[in-house]
């Protein structure tokens, strides 16, 4: 009667197989939804590299291929928003440098309306 035993073991499903694909998937998103606070850089970077592991390992056994995929897609979305992010942050940083200490939120609104509209 340990039959039971052996055939559950032939039939579980490979466990951990695809593990640095999900792993990939879970940076490239959660990097792609925190990209524009610039954290979403870092964690595409990480997402790439182990979306490229993931490809590679799924390979050789098959698994995981789409969620490599997506892991190596969404790092790069991510990576791409965190630089446009960066270069308007340091453009509207550039733009309204003149505003940085004023008395009231009301006359930094007013200042920063008028150095962005200005050509």
């Amino acid at each position: 009667m340990h039959t039971q035993g052996t055939a559950s073991l032939s039939t579980r499903p490979a466990v951990g197989k695809d593990g640095t694909a999900t792993a990939a998937m879970v940076l490239g998103v959660t990097g792609l939804s925190t990209s524009v606070v610039l954290v979403g850089g870092a964690l595409g970077l990480i997402g790439v590299v182990l979306g490229a592991v993931g490809l590679k390992t799924a390979g050789r056994t098959g698994t995981g291929r789409g969620k490599a995929v997506t892991g190596v897609v969404t790092s790069l979305l991510a990576i791409v928003v965190a630089v446009l992010a960066a270069f308007f942050l340091a453009w509207y940083a550039n733009r309204t440098q003149a505003c940085y200490q004023p008395d009231t939120l009301r006359q930094y609104a007013q200042c920063v309306s008028r150095h962005l509209t200005k050509s």
